[in-house]
């Protein structure tokens, strides 16, 4: 029968057929298949077909064979922003169920999204299980991710895409979708609360998520960044497999995005990655108002992934599944959790290592780190690693130029103790001025306050600036002429301080 693909039953009998070699227009030894809750992948040779199941799941759509064709053209689109080396065409199906023929005559019977092959084993999920994830491999995550951010266009101001009706439609969703199945039947009461806490989440911050979409934060994304659709393939990050079945699960704020990637991480107990990657694309995109609806969206992200554990469930996936699926409904309940957070500032002269013990925190504690190096460039457009060319007490580093440092500082130091994360204050702070509005801010938000004052000898300090300076890779432009400066005027914590520092010094 030449009849379209129209049933789940035609579908995995399609599928077998495939499963045959010779079924291939190119070489194929053998063919592995793997299944998700919405599509059949097979494993050919150098290649990879992937067929979308003819399924309606009330999130997406795949029933009807034009309706698939769309979405294969959608997927190689949006996919190859990121991956076209990956994502190569839409591929037709002829013949029939049973004798299927790729790029055969006659019209098609299915079609198919044709892909070039990367190992299994270079999956991010696989090799963080493994132990196998290259050192620096999230850094570079995080990079690639600020940088298709920055890249790609906001929503128009006209368009729902982003507004709290449509936050809300997906987050709704999930419990809706959930209830109704038999899965999930064991986690009703922990559904109850996760979606009462969502509602009220929904309400408070209804102006944050105005404002970022105001702000152009809500943009055309790759909709589900879990480490499962990332490989570290020949020495870098190779980011796959983007929403094309639904427009608004993509339409999104970006902190929605990274939002998955920071949840997946946790799920997978790698909570130092964690921070290094929210750190890091926080100091790229410079946009930490993202701390303040993140805790909303990671729990959001956490129960989509339960959603598509219990449909695994469903269609027969064994126990693994709904173990999965209660391990993501309790790291989504952890989210609601309140935190305490802390404010650390850092005092010391330029080399003497502040950079390197706020790093620490960031790694061990979970902290938010803020650079006054980044932040001033920033403010000048400039890149972290660009040279201004200034001069002490000139260009970016005017007086004028250093309060509006401070205060930006202060402000993205605001928004995250506000939004429950710990925030060390990687800066100077050689001025009693600098520090007093900081100190204030932790005694108005109720938190605790550190002064981490970071110390070297004068000869370890020139070293360390020279050395530095030779690299070329920090964004400090600090030389021994600011040095110099530094040590006429700098002025070390008072007694009225003096309960709040913590001193390290690195020679000793």
């Amino acid at each position: 029968m030449t009849e379209p693909i129209d049933t789940l039953e035609r579908h995995h009998e399609l599928a077998r057929a495939l499963a045959d070699p010779a079924r291939y227009p190119w070489p194929v030894e053998s063919v592995e298949r793997i299944e998700t809750h919405i599509s059949t992948v097979l494993l050919a040779g150098a290649y990879v077909v992937k067929l979308k199941k003819p399924v309606d799941l009330g999130f997406l759509d795949f029933t009807g064979l034009e309706r698939r064709r769309h979405y294969c053209d959608e997927e190689i689109r949006l996919n190859g922003r990121l991956a076209p080396e990956i994502y190569l065409r839409r591929a037709a199906i002829t013949g029939s169920a049973a004798a299927p023929q790729i790029d055969g005559d006659g019209p098609a019977i299915e079609h198919a999204v044709l892909m070039r092959r990367f190992p299994e084993g270079e999956l991010m999920d696989r090799l963080l299980r493994e132990g196998r994830l290259p050192r620096g491999a999230i850094h570079k995550l995080a990079e690639a991710v600020a940088r298709f951010h920055g890249r790609i266009p906001a929503a128009p101001a006209a368009s729902e895409y982003g507004r709290p009706e449509a936050v809300a439609a997906p987050v709704r969703g999930n419990f809706t979708q959930l209830a109704q199945l038999g899965a999930a039947s064991g986690i009703r009461a922990e559904l109850r609360a996760l979606e009462r806490w969502s509602e009220a989440q929904l309400q408070r911050l209804e102006g944050a998520l105005e404002r970022r979409r105001e702000a152009g934060m809500v943009r055309e994304c790759h909709g589900d960044l879990h480490l499962g659709n990332v490989a570290w393939h020949e020495g870098d990050v190779l980011i796959f497999d983007g929403i094309e079945f639904d427009p608004a699960l993509r339409w999104i704020d970006t902190a929605n995005e990274i939002a998955f990637t920071v949840m997946d991480l946790d799920f997978h107990g790698a909570s130092k990655l964690r921070h290094h990657f929210l750190n890091r694309y926080l100091e790229l995109s410079g946009d930490y108002t993202a701390l303040e609806v993140l805790p909303f969206y990671a729990a959001y992200r956490a129960l989509v992934r339960a959603k598509i554990n219990a449909f695994e469930a469903e269609q027969g996936g064994g126990p693994a599944p709904r173990e999965e699926m209660q391990e993501h409904v309790r790291l989504a309940r952890s989210y609601t959790e309140p935190a305490t957070p802390e404010l650390v500032i850092t005092y010391g002269l330029s080399g003497s290592g502040k950079s390197t013990r706020a790093r620490r925190l960031v790694g061990e504690r979970g902290f938010v780190r803020l650079r006054s190096d980044v932040e001033r460039k920033r403010l000048f457009g400039l890149d972290p690693l660009a040279r201004s060319g200034s001069e002490v007490g000139a260009g970016l580093y005017t007086a004028e130029a250093t309060q509006q440092t401070y205060r930006r500082l202060l402000e993205q130091a605001r928004t995250a103790l506000a939004a429950g994360y710990s925030a060390v204050v990687d800066a100077s702070f050689l001025e009693a001025e600098r520090r007093r509005p900081f100190r204030a801010l932790a005694e108005e938000v109720g938190c605790r306050f550190r002064i981490l004052h970071v110390r070297a000898d004068e000869q370890t300090l020139r070293q360390r600036l020279r050395s530095r300076a030779a690299k070329g890779r920090d964004p400090s432009e600090a030389d021994e002429a600011v040095l110099d400066a530094q040590l006429r005027s700098a002025e070390p914590p008072t007694e009225e301080e003096a309960a709040f520092v913590e001193t390290v010094d690195v020679d000793r």
